[in-house]
């Protein structure tokens, strides 16, 4: 078994770069995304535009094939339409979008700080005041991005590119480990 695991090891080393690779990509599209971050609204628009469209076309198509005309093929419906809306004004999409994120952001926090007050006597203090400030936290960030929600697109844009620098970054690190393991193998010790 040991030496199985050294080959399937050694080969795996071979393949560091992958992760450089993957690593320079995703830094790569994080500072584009801070460049340019009306671009990468867009392309999320567009990515949301094309998932809304694909999902409606294939609800209607599998509502059809089983002939069941109900909800299924009403949401096809609604979901072409809506990709279609968002092809076509962008913008409307795009503040839908920020807004859905705003709703979610304000009720998970709402919903965190009422287990918190519901839960306290299992958790304890400690952990329910994590859960409380967190719930907070996320209360404050739905009523930010409701409020101001062009400033909410560009802070989720920031969180985005800040993400994929950090996974560009230790992925970058690790693919460079990679190979000084794989360095360490193959040279022949004396």
């Amino acid at each position: 078994m040991p030496i199985l695991f050294a080959t399937a090891s050694r080969s795996s080393l071979d393949y560091w770069w992958v992760l450089v690779v993957r690593g320079v990509l995703s830094i790569g599209f994080g500072l584009v995304a801070l460049a340019w971050p009306q671009i990468t609204v867009v392309a999320l628009i567009a990515l949301f535009a094309a998932f809304a469209f694909l999902d409606g076309v294939t609800s209607i198509l599998s509502a059809i094939r089983h002939r069941h005309y109900g909800w299924t093929f009403v949401g096809g419906i609604l979901g072409v339409i809506v990709g279609v809306i968002a092809v076509v004004w962008p913008a409307s999409a795009g503040f839908a979008l920020i807004m859905l994120v705003a709703a979610w952001a304000f009720t998970r926090g709402i919903f965190d700080i009422a287990a918190a007050i519901t839960l306290r006597q299992t958790l304890g203090t400690r952990v329910e005041w994590m859960l409380i400030v967190s719930g907070i936290v996320s209360v404050a960030f739905g009523l930010f991005v409701a409020f101001w929600p062009l400033a909410g697109v560009f802070a989720i844009v920031g969180v985005v590119a800040g993400f994929s620098i950090f996974l560009g970054v230790t992925l970058l690190a690790a693919g460079l480990r990679q190979r000084l393991l794989h360095n360490r193998l193959a040279t022949p010790r004396a």
